[in-house]
């Protein structure tokens, strides 16, 4: 029986099918996303072979036995917090971030470390065998267990991972995997999709974790259709601006772990370098006696991170004023600064506002509130804030200093980084040990305008 091939057109950003081509998707709404596919029809359900239901099988809680959970340090104690402990055996992670942010360069040098015990393969669709002989050298990657492969056709590399049979897989990247049996061009939505689903099996039926490197799109997100997440156990982020050395690891998705914890690195000419203590990263070369700049402590997982926040109020020449932030979103600075107008009694309708987070780092917990609201009063008034006090705390829209969670680890890292002095909610009081208050001074407010008198004093 012949087989039939139709026509269909696939939105890169969503996976929306639809049989004709429009100029706009209709489920996610993006322009000129939609791409041309042909797909070949399978055989007539006749023809199709049906799983008999005998070979069909369930099982009760009782009688599966779990696996124990094999995990594999990487060598980076960074990477082994956001991943929960380390690589799990036979896990699919995937690792992406903006073009040269650092992908190819984490996952290169984990492979010093690993390869002492692992046989490891390296599949490159990007790069050629020089090219990655030249950054392994750069790296200081010598290990001998690790194999190069320079291939785009996915199931060649799934056949070469059986007879193989390595420890760790990495794929540098999905997008350029190209799976032969379909017409679609190499990171297209199909072929993201088929050839993760390939991977996925190649990693639960031999056990093998593989690593998958994903581009991301314009706006940020990952390159693909959505059930590239959905199917890969772990998503990774790399955040950061390319032209800052820090770098931000944050996991979106993880089944291993929390996805609340972070890694901090630093981009030198040797590759990624840990930040260990990236509170004193942050809030290294601070200016001194300088108004607009308050010190924050954000709680990202279990670690207490301290983060410099700037902010800048000027009179402004146009008639409306301009708000802008980095790193904070911009919508909760504007509520802000309705807040500060009309419950603190600070005028900012005839200045423009600017809120910057140093370091590079994205910040939305609400513990920041008060950190932003100080840094933009100092501004206004032109008074600078001493530099061995602290201030966090969420602010409501009737002014008040609401309480915050994790408040004593927070005072915990600011005693331990040499402040004296801390403002936190009135609530919060009572959460914080008196032997700790021995060591800091802790002032509780209740209003946006007693944690400014409380600064000043």
């Amino acid at each position: 029986m012949a087989q039939k091939s139709k026509t269909v057109f696939v939105c890169s950003s969503c996976g929306y099918e639809t049989p004709k081509w429009l100029g706009k998707c209709p489920e996610c709404g993006e322009w000129a996303s939609l791409q041309e596919e042909v797909r070949i029809a399978k055989g007539s359900s006749a023809d199709s072979k049906v799983a008999k239901p005998s070979s069909v099988r369930s099982y009760t809680l009782k009688e599966i036995e779990p696996d124990n959970e094999i995990r594999y340090k990487t060598g980076m104690s960074e990477l082994d917090r956001v991943l929960g402990g380390g690589i799990v055996k036979g896990s699919l992670v995937l690792l992406s971030g903006d073009p040269g942010i650092g992908k190819s360069t984490v996952l290169l040098q984990i492979c010093q470390q690993l390869g002492k015990k692992l046989d490891i393969m390296y599949v490159s669709g990007e790069e050629s065998y020089n090219q990655i002989k030249l950054r392994a050298d750069r790296l200081g990657v010598t290990t001998e267990n690790l194999r190069i492969l320079c291939e785009t056709d996915v199931q060649a590399v799934c056949e070469h991972i059986r007879s193989a049979k390595p420890n760790l897989v990495i794929v540098d990247s999905v997008q350029t995997m190209n799976y032969t049996e379909l017409s679609s061009s190499p990171g297209s939505v199909t072929q993201v999709r088929e050839s993760a689903n390939l991977l996925m099996r190649i990693a639960k039926s031999m056990s093998v974790p593989v690593i998958m490197v994903g581009h991301v799109n314009k706006d940020g997100n990952i390159a693909g259709p959505k059930v590239l997440e959905h199917v890969v156990d772990a998503v990774l982020y790399f955040e950061g601006e390319r032209n800052l050395s820090f770098r931000i690891l944050r996991a979106v998705k993880n089944r291993y772990g929390s996805t609340n914890e972070i890694g901090v690195f630093e981009m030198t000419d040797r590759g990624l370098v840990e930040v260990e203590n990236p509170s004193e990263m942050l809030i290294a070369g601070r200016p001194k006696n300088t108004p607009g700049t308050c010190v924050a402590c954000v709680m990202e997982g279990t670690r207490p991170i301290l983060a410099e926040i700037q902010g800048l109020v000027t009179p402004t020449a146009y008639g409306n004023p301009r708000r802008m932030t980095n790193g904070f979103d911009y919508n909760r600075m504007a509520m802000l600064i309705a807040v500060l107008e009309k419950r603190g009694g600070y005028c900012l309708s005839n200045f423009d506002a600017y809120i910057n987070i140093v370091g590079g780092m994205k910040l939305d917990e609400p513990a920041l509130d008060l950190t932003i609201a100080m840094a933009l009063v100092s501004s206004l008034k032109d008074y600078a804030i001493r530099d061995d006090v602290l201030a966090f705390g969420e602010i409501g829209l009737a002014g008040e200093v609401r309480a915050i969670s994790h408040c004593e680890q927070r005072v915990k890292e600011a005693a331990r980084l040499g402040f004296n002095k801390c403002i936190i909610p009135r609530h919060n009081l009572k959460s914080v040990p008196a032997k700790l208050a021995e060591k800091i001074e802790i002032v509780g407010v209740r209003t946006i305008r007693q944690a400014f008198e409380a600064l000043i004093t």
